[in-house]
């Protein structure tokens, strides 16, 4: 079992809050990108020979500008150089604005049977601030047409958004879960540097959103989805009727996965391999046979910690043989398993470990405190 991630570094505009590798100004190496693309689906057959993939994930960027042809060369590609399931998911990320009726049965005429909406909020004051390219009536048509259409749904929001209250930011729940899309992600807003968000703050044009506020936002968004029928079996990811996305859980059970586009990272459980965030660089590395990515062997402890930090996220946890498997534990970290386990942060049942709905708000921190150094 395996999965396919493709990056498509394309996007009309520039969000104020993203720090993703994609760029505006693609029309001049449009079709070479898609070339290079296809060479390194090419290239790297031999990476997953003898598995079965499950799940191929086209994100980026905006996966959705693509053309019906363009789509359609690199998933003839996908499929001449791996063997995909019959029954794989395939999930195109895709914005409101570029969903219609004439998209929706081009991309399921190449197979996409999942898509993953970035609708982020249903506020216009949000969008517009965020420079999102739709609109907030556009949000609703665009699921509502996926719907009808009969794809599975993953639809985005973000929390801890600035100026907004809890009554506003539970609206926006509420307006989404009456659209009733099978699965639900809510990430936090995060401010990174070189972004234009973060000049925004900086400069006093937003103000920056605080920690307690945004665990409120969290703790409300829990209360809501729960009460609604959707089950968190990741800590930003709800889905009703055990309609996970299987792509995205099988990063956090450790599954194998290669990645191909620029920026694009891949993981065969002893290294990790991420491309080259440049554009030109990817597609020249590409065709001359030049390095276009590095490699991080993972130690031991390495893969000790990596195993714990995913599988600390999941409805699934953490199987402590796992763990001892990758690296044996160390008497600090027994003891300091004991320590959250009093402190109400973790608790363990036939000898997996979990994070309590109190350690869900402390998840980066738990497992860093867990780690072998």
């Amino acid at each position: 079992m395996a999965g396919i991630y493709v990056h498509i570094p394309f996007c009309k505009q520039k969000c104020s809050y993203c720090d993703f590798h994609f760029s505006t100004t693609f029309t001049a190496y449009r079709q070479k990108m898609i070339d290079a693309i296809k060479t390194e689906i090419d290239l790297r057959k031999a990476e997953l020979d003898n598995q079965i993939i499950e799940t191929v994930y086209f994100g980026g960027g905006t996966p959705s500008l693509l053309t019906f042809n363009e789509l359609s060369e690199i998933t003839k590609s996908l499929h001449q150089n791996y063997d995909i399931s019959d029954e794989f998911e395939f999930t195109l990320e895709a914005n409101p604005d570029d969903i219609n009726p004439e998209q929706l049965k081009n991309w399921k005429n190449v197979g996409v049977n999942r898509l993953s909406i970035g609708l982020q909020s249903f506020l216009q004051d949000d969008l517009d601030w965020m420079n999102r390219a739709h609109t907030a009536e556009e949000s609703v048509k665009a699921v509502e047409q996926a719907k009808t259409a009969g794809f599975s749904l993953t639809v985005d929001l973000i929390y801890g958004l600035p100026n907004r209250s809890l009554q506003e930011w539970t609206s926006n729940i509420k307006k989404l879960v009456a659209l009733r899309p099978e699965h639900i992600s809510a990430y936090c807003l995060t401010v990174e540097k070189k972004t234009a968000l973060h000049q925004m703050i900086k400069k006093g044009k937003l103000p920056l959103v605080g920690e307690e506020d945004q665990a409120n936002q969290f703790e409300l968004l829990v209360d809501v989805l729960a009460s609604s029928g959707y089950e968190q079996y990741e800590i930003s990811n709800f889905a009703r009727n055990q309609a996970f996305s299987k792509h995205n859980a099988n990063y956090w059970r450790n599954v194998n996965y290669i990645g191909i586009g620029p920026s694009a990272h891949s993981f065969d459980g002893g290294s990790r391999r991420w491309n080259v965030a440049n554009n030109q660089l990817y597609i020249k590395g590409v065709n001359r046979g030049e390095d276009y990515f590095e490699t991080e062997i993972l130690t031991p402890k390495d893969q000790f910690n990596e195993l714990l930090l995913t599988g600390l996220r999941t409805k699934w946890g953490v199987d402590l043989n796992a763990l001892k498997f990758k690296h044996c534990t160390t008497k600090e970290f027994e003891k300091q398993v004991e320590q959250f386990k009093n402190d109400g942060l973790l608790y363990e049942t036939s000898n997996s470990l979990f994070l309590t709905d109190k350690g869900k708000l402390q998840a980066d921190y738990v497992a860093a405190m867990l780690f072998i150094e």
